[in-house]
């Protein structure tokens, strides 16, 4: 079953990786929000010249997101094809992946505040 490396095929994996983005952002509005959120958060950050240790908080707040995010529009895919008629599981499931991201929403608004609030102080002082 192990495959010789062959990087045509690593290639091909971006390739399906960048594919899967456009899907969620194609299909799912709340990834819109995100990526505003994102840009905007990027912007500020380099506003306010954000620090080395800030922008790490702030990259893996972005990409825990961004995770729960792909998760949970691939965890709807899985469900809508192995059952797509109502079904109250089904229906629970999906409610409990939306709710990962939600906290993760809720844990970046948290980091984003706890960073930017201080430089959003100086700059009104």
């Amino acid at each position: 079953m192990n495959k010789p490396f062959q990087l045509s095929a690593r290639l091909r994996s971006f390739k399906y990786a960048l594919t899967g983005i456009w899907t969620m952002l194609s299909s799912q509005h709340n990834a819109w929000l995100h990526l505003l959120a994102t840009l905007g958060v990027l912007v500020a950050g380099f506003y306010f010249s954000l620090s080395p240790i800030e922008w790490s908080f702030i990259v893996l707040a972005i990409m825990a997101v961004w995770t729960t995010e792909a998760l949970n529009t691939a965890f709807e895919f899985l469900a809508d094809v192995t059952n797509p008629a109502f079904h109250p599981l089904v229906k629970k499931s999906k409610d409990v992946a939306a709710a990962g991201v939600l906290i993760s929403a809720l844990g970046a608004a948290v980091i984003a505040t706890l960073i930017f609030a201080p430089h959003a102080q100086a700059l009104f002082r």
